[in-house]
């Protein structure tokens, strides 16, 4: 179990309403419409609280409904609701924090077993291949999902520009950390620079991308920006945000939630129903927005990468 490190604080944790419970409720009733005026009074309070929409506007060459026909979350609670511990650990925290992150010049560092390993700029990054928008459900461990249009590449046609060989069995991503612009991380209980991996057929598979926008801008800082992994029939941890080094290797690499507990979070953290957190049940989930529970889907809801786990027992291998 995590636990989390507070500040010191001249007041006893006890004696204070927690945010979290108290933006959480004013959330809960302007989404649901409870009360004409109050919900008014909160949305206004609300759109002054969010962060701006202004993100540069990106042109994008092709969209894609991989989410069925559902409804897309608001822009203002998928940027106002966020894990990104390194900002903070509770949901509003990283809205407010993560201002101090500095996106441009940007970096990428591909290294490990592959013939063509590069630094490369992260707008020569994006030059070869047109940008697509994407619409993805995404679940989290924590029970709850949400719909999101994202703008990015396909990993997998990404990775194949530096050539990994024969010895390439995963993909290690590993997120910037900078003490001076991430002062929340000594709070955040995890060891970093986060770290996440995936096998490299399952980063190869065409659901995988890497995201530079969402909503047709590019993305907030809290949502990851400039660069983030979105795996959509994966549970939320495995979209590492704000990556900086990706490597070929031979070995399953380390993760970070894995690392902190394996009990709980294990490596390939499909979203699976019949698999119990320890916790907590994974079959239902709540959409963010929406009053009703429902039934979380096998693989999120995308059967097409059922292949990629043939014969194996999905629930030991979870």
């Amino acid at each position: 179990m995590l636990i989390r490190i507070r500040p010191p604080s001249a007041v006893q944790s006890s004696e204070i309403t927690p945010e979290s419970t108290y933006r959480n409720r004013r959330r809960f009733l302007a989404e649901m419409g409870i009360g004409a005026v109050g919900a008014l009074a909160l949305s206004s309070a609300r759109a002054a609280e969010a962060p701006k929409t202004g993100g540069e506007p990106l042109k994008i060459g092709k969209q894609s409904k991989l989410a069925g026909d559902e409804t897309v979350t608001p822009f203002e609670t998928v940027s106002t609701y966020n894990n990104y511990y390194e900002f903070g650990t509770d949901k509003e925290d990283p809205s407010r924090n993560a201002h101090t992150l500095k996106t441009r010049p940007w970096t990428l560092s591909v290294e490990g077993e592959c013939e063509a390993p590069a630094q490369v700029a992260l707008d020569d990054l994006l030059k070869p291949a047109a940008l697509e928008e994407r619409i993805y459900r995404h679940r989290c461990v924590e029970a709850w999902s949400i719909v999101v249009p994202w703008v990015g590449i396909p990993l997998g046609e990404t990775l194949k520009r530096f050539k990994p060989t024969s010895k390439a069995k995963y993909v290690a991503f590993e997120t910037i950390y900078d003490k001076q612009q991430m002062p929340e991380a000594r709070w955040s209980g995890l060891q970093l620079p986060y770290v996440e991996g995936l096998r490299i057929d399952e980063a190869m598979h065409p659901l995988a991308f890497l995201s530079v926008g969402m909503y047709g801008k590019t993305l907030p800082n809290q949502n990851g920006a400039p660069l983030r992994l979105t795996v959509p029939w994966k549970y939320g941890f495995k979209s590492i945000k704000s990556i900086v080094r990706i490597r070929f290797v031979e070995a399953m690499p380390p993760t970070t939630w894995n690392r902190l507990q394996s009990s709980e979070y294990g490596f390939y953290s499909n979203v699976n129903p019949q698999v119990q957190h320890p916790r907590w049940s994974q079959r239902s989930e709540r959409r963010l927005g929406e009053l009703f529970k429902r039934d979380t889907l096998m693989f999120n809801g995308y059967p097409e990468v059922a292949s990629l786990y043939a014969g194996m027992d999905l629930k030991k291998f979870y």
